[in-house]
């Protein structure tokens, strides 16, 4: 698929069919994940693929928001390996993580499947539950499967603003 393509098309899944996302599909997916750029190339981040009835049942008590998808990504990063930038107010953790589930998205995208950003959850209680590492924070929960017959974007999702309104030269 082209780039162009995949970012036009893609939506925010909210029901997911039950048919199960391959192996093959699931590791082409990581991989984009893994190949995404990190400050100072730290590479802080850690995927936890969620897919057995019991660790979905947590996801399930945490949020509401998995809408049937028979994967979901647990993307997260270690605190303890971060480029702090200058002045010392921010920290490569949250950003990396991003970069890493932005390319996770789109992968998902460019192989057939579809997607959603979750983060309507508490990462403290969600990271307390799956028994993470302490030095790890969840930063975003990816719902991964292919979408349901009736599944569609929201209305809001064909809402875009103009550039001149999301963007200054200077």
């Amino acid at each position: 698929m082209e780039f162009t393509e995949v970012v036009k098309d893609r939506f925010s899944c909210k029901k997911f069919s039950d048919k199960a996302v391959s192996q093959a599909t699931l590791e082409a997916v990581l991989e984009a994940g893994r190949l995404a750029q990190t400050a100072k190339n730290l590479q802080e981040q850690h995927i936890y693929v969620a897919q057995k009835p019991e660790t979905l049942a947590i996801i399930d008590k945490e949020t509401p928001c998995r809408y049937g998808a028979g994967t979901v990504l647990v993307v997260a990063y270690d605190r303890e390996n971060v480029f702090t930038y200058p002045g010392g107010k921010h920290d490569s953790g949250v950003e990396d993580a991003s970069i890493v589930a932005t390319h996770l998205m789109l992968a998902a995208a460019n192989e057939g499947l579809d997607a959603c950003w979750v983060n309507f959850f508490d990462p403290d209680k969600l990271a307390a539950a799956l028994d993470l590492p302490e030095n790890e924070s969840i930063v975003m929960l990816l719902d991964l499967g292919y979408k349901a017959e009736s599944a569609k974007p929201l209305p809001p999702h064909f809402q875009r603003k103009p550039l001149a309104e999301t963007v200054t030269y200077r």
